[in-house]
Parts: structure tokens; C-alpha cells; sequence
């Protein structure tokens, strides 16, 4: 049987896409990816921030399994077994444009290219007037990245838009033609405000443009000849990039939209409503392409899903976090895991004392700058604090929200004697994950997450900020 060809598409920060329903962000390549094969309904980053994601995805492994690779702005972890290299060990070409694994620094463990494969970048655009968006043209690489390969070799490709990452030119969406009116509905945790509407729609001109290059991608393929024979998977690395989803650790911040289509394998209109993490892509990947996945990938392929197969094992999915953004007392980490069936989020925070979002005095640094996060603290500077709990504030050690009802994660029921025996064996099937995957958080040897070193900008550290005062930003 001839091997399939691999384009994997990862939009960077991007919770919305409209397979979903959400009207305001219009993804027409995506949606036919979904309509031409299958929709994911419960797809989940392990931990929704850029670099750890990604790193799960190219290593099948959850986050702390990964050493280094668990940290936003860290090292990428040696020894591990890639896809990328497993497929080009057994004959794909490959090759990556835009953003593979990152933010954080490679070379260290003796790669000589991104993990995510060999980039081709000498394509460049003029970005549409007015906007922030990135200058690499990813259509015209993956078409250079196509001339290049010898016919006879199947090829595996990773497309990784900057899109919607911040910055954005504030209105750009509006001047490329969004409205306000596209906004029907704004989550609970942020204020119905004209700026956070204006904020969206800027986000969301942003995932039209990664979309834009997937269609132009898709045409490329059918113009080659290899649209038939192409395994596809669109996705994002994590949430959004606004206050409590980016970053954080709530249903929104790690349940991403997915797709995948493979003509004559995926039947049209497919909906997977099974419980799939994105350290079993990589699994899935190899076995597509007719490749043992390794000992070591905790990750299970979800390939008999897409064929229609029923599959034992997916009641339960899990999340971690470590250190993802200075700025807290020396710099430390806010350790959290997870776990998730089909009606229950169980959320433990190991330091239930710190900030989850970063410390006041040091301006919020897990959260990225936007018009939304100063509007939030400018209305609790005048009393409506609200906003500002749910996004900034301090929280428990164990939260439990029904997710069936409260997919929002307002409702904190761990308290609730109701709900006791469900907290109880969701905690009980957490720890009993983590310690069969070894993690040191649960071992006793957690604080190894803090002596990873942070590559990123300092600007923010504890230490610059020690005697210092937060500068509010403006927009």
C-alpha cells in the first residue's frame, strides 16, 4: 500500500474555529477538512501554552515526561524519539514553515534544525495593510518544499501559523471588513465591553488568514496530484491568547478545535466524540504512516477512531503545568494537574498560595498584553472585581466543575458533599496516572521543574521587579 503523505496545520493560540459553531471567525478550509473528514468534539492540549503543546505533540508524551520540554521559553529535551525523525528515517521528506517547536532554544540538545523538521522560510509576503500579521508567505514555502521532493518519496510537512498569536493592530479586524455585530456572545469571565468585542474580532481576522493559507495549501496539493493520498490534521497549540484562557488551566484553555481528513480511509462527516489528547498524535501519525510508534510515546494512535472502530481506554484524559512565564517570587512556577472525563474537570494546584497568572507587582506575565486584560484591570482598580477574580485571582488547592453544565468553569464543586465521591476517584485516577507515568510533581521530586532554565525575556523576572512597581498598559 502506498504510504500516505503527512500535512500537519497548527494554528498558534487559536480556540475558535467555525466547525464549531462560532460564527464570528469564519475557517472555510478547516470546515472542509472536518466535512470531507472528521470532526473532533473532545480534542485537548496536555498544556496549553506554546512550547510545552508542541512538545508533547512531537514527543507523544505528556508534559511531565518531557524534563525540560514540560517549561514554556526552556530547552528542548534530548533523547527522545520524534515523528518527524521517524518518518524521515523511513523515507519521508520533510519539512516545516513557520513556527514549529518554540518559543525556547534547540540547539542545547545537539538539534541542528527545528524538531518539527527542516524549515523552508525564504518565501515572504506584504502582510494586508493595518494588520500585525506575520510576513512569511507558508503557501508559497510548502510549494517551494513540493518542487523540492523527488516524486517517488511521500512527504510530511508541518504548517505553523504565527496566527492569531499577539500582537494585533487594534481594529484590524474591523478594517478588513468584520463587524461588531459578528460578536453574538462573550464568555462569562470577560466584560461585555465594545473594546473586548473589537479584541475578538482582531483575533479571530487572525485565524481567517492561518485558515486562508491552508486553502491555498489544499489547492497546491490537488494541483500536485496528492490531495487524495494526504493524511491532514488542522489544530492549535493551545486557547486563545486572553485572560483565563491562554496559559491557565480551565476546560476553555485546553479543549481546541481539531480536524484530520485522509480520502478513502476517513468516511465524510465523521464526528469523533472520544477523548483525544495531543500526545496520541504522534502515535497516530506512525501508524498512518505503516511505522511502530516507540516504547516510550505514552500517547494511543486514534487512527481506528477516524476508520470508524470503537476503542477501550478514552474515558479519562490529563493535563499538567509547571513553569510557564516569569515574574514570580524567584521566578517559580505554578504546578498544576488535571484530569478529565466526559462530565467532570478535576483541577489540583500543588501552590495553591501563588498567583496563577503571574504576580501583581510584576504586571500578570501569564497572560498575554491585550486591550481585554487592561480593561479587566482597569474595572477592578474601580471596584468590579469580578472579572479580575476569574481571570488574576488566587485559587484552591482542588476545583471540580461539571462541564455538561458549566463549561465555563465558574461553579467550583469540589467542596460540594454532593460531589465528593466523583473528586475522590477523579483524584484517585490522577494520581494513580501520574505516578504509573512517573511524573516528579507527584513522586516528591516536583521542584526539578524549577531549576530548568528560563531562555526567554527576562524583563519581567522577579529579580528586575523586586523593588520595582507594575507599569500598567495602555491601548
Amino acid at each position: 500500500m502506498k504510504k500516505p503523505n503527512i500535512l500537519f496545520a497548527i494554528a498558534d493560540d487559536a480556540s475558535h474555529f467555525g466547525a464549531y459553531g462560532h460564527s464570528f471567525v469564519r475557517t472555510p478550509a478547516c470546515n472542509a477538512v472536518a466535512q470531507k473528514g472528521a470532526l473532533f468534539a473532545n480534542a485537548f492540549s496536555p498544556n496549553p501554552k506554546c512550547a510545552p503543546s508542541r512538545a508533547s505533540i512531537l514527543t507523544g508524551r505528556f508534559p511531565w515526561q518531557n524534563r525540560e520540554g514540560c517549561n514554556h521559553f526552556g530547552y528542548f529535551p534530548s533523547g527522545f524519539q520524534l515523528f518527524p525523525d521517524l518518518l524521515e528515517k523511513a523515507g519521508y521528506y520533510n519539512g516545516c514553515t513557520g513556527k514549529g517547536w518554540g518559543p525556547g532554544n534547540y540547539t542545547r540538545a545537539g538539534y541542528t534544525r527545528n524538531p518539527a523538521g527542516p524549515e523552508y522560510k525564504e518565501r515572504y509576503l506584504v502582510p494586508p495593510e493595518g494588520s500585525a500579521i506575520n510576513k512569511c508567505d507558508y503557501a508559497a514555502n510548502f510549494e517551494d518544499f513540493l518542487n523540492a521532493k523527488e516524486t517517488d518519496h511521500p512527504f510530511y510537512f508541518w504548517y505553523g501559523g504565527y496566527e492569531p498569536h499577539r500582537k494585533y493592530e487594534f481594529g484590524e479586524g474591523l478594517k478588513h471588513g468584520k463587524k461588531i455585530e459578528d460578536i453574538k456572545e462573550i464568555p462569562s469571565y470577560w466584560p461585555d465591553d465594545e473594546k473586548v468585542k473589537i479584541d475578538m474580532l482582531d483575533y479571530a481576522f487572525e485565524i481567517e488568514w492561518f485558515d486562508s493559507h491552508l486553502a491555498k495549501m489544499l489547492d497546491i496539493l490537488e494541483k500536485h496530484g496528492e490531495l487524495e493520498n494526504t493524511f491532514i490534521i488542522a489544530t492549535s497549540d493551545n486557547g486563545c491568547p486572553f485572560p483565563r484562557v491562554k496559559g491557565q488551566m480551565y476546560e476553555q484553555d485546553f479543549h481546541l478545535p481539531m480536524m484530520a481528513r485522509w480520502d478513502g480511509v476517513i468516511k465524510p462527516g465523521t464526528t469523533v466524540s472520544d477523548l483525544v489528547n495531543f500526545v496520541d498524535i504522534a502515535p497516530t501519525i506512525l501508524e498512518a504512516a505503516g511505522i511502530p510508534a516507540p516504547s516510550e510515546m505514552t500517547g494511543i494512535s486514534f487512527l481506528g477512531l477516524l476508520k470508524g472502530q470503537k476503542q477501550q481506554g478514552r474515558d479519562y484524559t490529563y493535563f499538567g503545568r509547571e513553569k510557564h512565564d516569569v515574574g514570580r517570587e524567584n521566578d517559580l512556577g505554578y504546578p498544576v494537574r488535571c484530569i478529565r472525563n466526559k462530565k467532570y474537570l478535576y483541577i489540583h494546584n500543588f501552590a495553591p498560595e501563588r498567583w496563577p497568572a503571574g504576580n501583581p507587582e510584576t504586571g500578570f506575565t501569564n497572560c498575554d498584553s491585550s486591550p481585554t486584560k487592561t480593561l479587566i484591570l482597569d474595572l477592578n482598580e474601580k471596584g468590579v472585581t469580578r472579572y479580575f477574580d476569574l481571570s488574576f485571582g488566587k485559587r484552591p488547592m482542588e476545583e471540580l466543575y461539571d462541564i455538561e453544565t458549566d463549561p465555563e468553569c465558574i461553579n467550583n464543586l469540589a467542596m460540594d458533599s454532593r460531589h465528593a465521591a466523583a473528586k475522590a476517584e477523579l483524584w484517585d485516577k490522577l494520581q494513580a496516572k501520574l505516578k504509573e507515568t512517573e511524573d516528579p510533581r507527584i513522586n516528591g521530586s516536583g521542584d526539578i521543574f524549577e531549576t530548568y532554565e528560563y531562555v526567554g525575556n527576562s524583563k519581567h523576572s522577579w529579580a528586575n521587579y523586586v523593588n520595582g512597581t507594575f507599569v500598567k498598559q495602555s491601548f
